[in-house]
């Protein structure tokens, strides 16, 4: 596949926390209670999706739908699978960005998500132009080394499976790519964010025609500034797929008001 992204390989300590996960339980990453690795309370956090915009609203940020808010019980559960490589939290944080990319595709199809195209597209499931692409922003080349694995690629990919059985023809095209270098965000406030990420993104050359006839959904596990993913935006805009929306696992509370109406979720 052209412009496909290379695969990181897992590493020992992440294959040995999943099988720890599966013969003696090691417990709930998001509260610690014996058991699975995200307990039903927790996996209850996860599923109340909602719009999100941050404030400031960075110029360019799509329609943006999140899963739950960053804190507690979710942010931890987000950074054991990210940081530690906890392998089967990918199922419920997989499920948890499908539910928010249900709920983005059905607030951009309607008009409900505020400056969403709102265009008639024959509805969330059939195939041809009804086909959706999500497009997960990219990670630094020297956190995927480190961390062994690209987080957002799986969950992305457990998404699209929880997707299809709902009906909906998607694929996970990572088509986006870092052009230049760009420094970790933690820290950072929204105009340094903003200045990280100015044109740092574009689609890899010759993927562009793997976006062609189909919707365009950007995904990515948080939001916080909005700064990377109106970035992601702008470089789909430019090799000429806007995306209708985008769906996050998790976003930080600094968000306007939830968008009266709006779908956000089955």
């Amino acid at each position: 596949m052209p412009g496909a992204r290379p695969v990181p390989v897992v590493t020992v300590a992440s294959l040995a926390r999943s099988a720890l996960d599966l013969v003696l339980g090691a417990g709930c990453a998001g509260c610690g209670a014996p058991g699975a690795a995200a307990c039903q309370h927790c996996r209850a956090a996860l599923g109340r999706p909602r719009p999100a915009r941050p404030d400031p609203c960075p110029p360019g940020l799509p329609p943006v739908v999140a899963a739950a808010e960053y804190a507690g019980a979710t942010r931890a559960l987000l950074l054991e699978h990210k940081e530690h490589g906890r392998l089967s939290l990918a199922a419920p944080l997989g499920a948890a960005l499908a539910s928010a990319a249900f709920g983005a595709l059905a607030g951009a199809l309607t008009g409900a998500l505020t400056g969403a195209p709102g265009a008639p597209t024959g509805g969330l499931a059939g195939g041809g132009n009804g086909a959706t692409a999500l497009v997960p922003v990219p990670s630094r080349p020297g956190s995927a080394r480190r961390r062994g694995h690209d987080p957002l690629l799986r969950i992305s990919r457990v998404a699209a499976v929880d997707l299809r059985r709902r009906g909906i023809d998607v694929r996970v095209v990572p088509v986006l790519r870092l052009r230049r270098r760009v420094v970790d965000q933690a820290g950072l406030d929204s105009a340094r964010r903003r200045a990280n990420q100015h044109r740092a993104m574009s689609v890899a050359s010759g993927a562009a025609r793997l976006l062609d006839g189909g919707r365009l959904l950007l995904v990515d596990d948080v939001l916080t500034t909005g700064a990377t993913l109106a970035e992601a935006a702008r470089a789909l805009h430019a090799a000429g797929h806007p995306p209708l929306a985008a769906a996050v696992v998790a976003a930080t509370s600094r968000r306007a008001p939830p968008v009266s109406g709006a779908p956000v979720g089955d």
